[in-house]
């Protein structure tokens, strides 16, 4: 029971910071600037990440399919194709939004977290600014609108490298590229966004919430931030079956 109504408490204390964080900005100019700038910390810079990961993870899937589908009543489109649908459907939007949980969600906890406990925070409430709007606003928009692009730029590149898989495998191009075509539909393409923009919503709020309420000193930032990726982890996964079962 104590378990339920920590859950219970904690949640209502999230809801109640998201409702001051959500509303309407007090100076609209450096909310836009503030944007930006999350926008570079949270999004841009994870574009080398995401690369590296797209391929390796990309030329895995085409690898593995060669090696299990190895059957001569399958078509050589076969490869492309299922690639596609692994990449598109669950790979790059679950895989990658679970390696930015990792990487933005435990750096948005402990930036906040470390503004909380220096009293950085506290400064800024006795000037009048709503703080939650403030510091927590922008990383959301930041990452909602980020988060997809990234996931645009892993699909392409774990295309890529499935091919290169492929064609080390001794699957011909000309093939995968034929399977990769086939049947295309924009609704995979749309499922794939509306998922990432909920796990970008999770990560960046979770996040948020671990580093606005800690309480502490220096060693709670890396407590708060290990909570933050694991909540946000479980949080993905639990949605992602969820937005699995209500889309198909």
């Amino acid at each position: 029971m104590s378990l339920i109504k920590n859950f219970l408490l904690e949640f209502g204390s999230y809801l109640i910071l998201m409702k001051d964080a959500f509303k309407k900005p007090q100076n609209m100019h450096i909310f836009r600037r503030q944007i930006l700038h999350e926008m570079e910390a949270l999004g841009v810079n994870s574009i080398p990440i995401v690369c590296v990961i797209s391929v390796f993870v990309g030329a895995a899937v085409v690898i593995q399919m060669i090696l299990n589908l190895e059957n001569p009543i399958y078509p050589s489109w076969i490869y492309g194709y299922a690639s596609r649908k692994a990449l598109i459907l669950e790979f790059a939007p679950t895989v990658i939004s679970l390696i930015l949980a990792g990487k933005c969600a435990s750096m948005i906890a402990s930036e906040i977290g470390s503004q909380k406990i220096s009293e950085q925070i506290d400064a800024m409430e006795v000037m009048g600014v709503n703080t939650a709007n403030y510091l927590i606003l922008p990383k959301i928009f930041a990452c909602f609108i980020f988060f997809p692009l990234l996931i645009i730029l892993s699909i392409f590149i774990g295309l890529i490298g499935g091919g290169f898989g492929g064609m080390a495998n001794g699957l011909s191009a000309f093939h995968y590229v034929e399977g990769i075509r086939l049947e295309f539909t924009t609704y995979d393409v749309i499922y794939a966004m509306v998922k990432t923009a909920v796990n970008a919503l999770i990560i960046s709020s979770i996040a948020s919430y671990r580093g606005y309420t800690m309480v502490g000193g220096s060693v709670e930032v890396g407590i708060q931030s290990t909570k933050a990726v694991v909540q946000s982890s479980v949080a993905i996964m639990i949605f992602n079956l969820l937005m699995t079962n209500l889309f198909f």
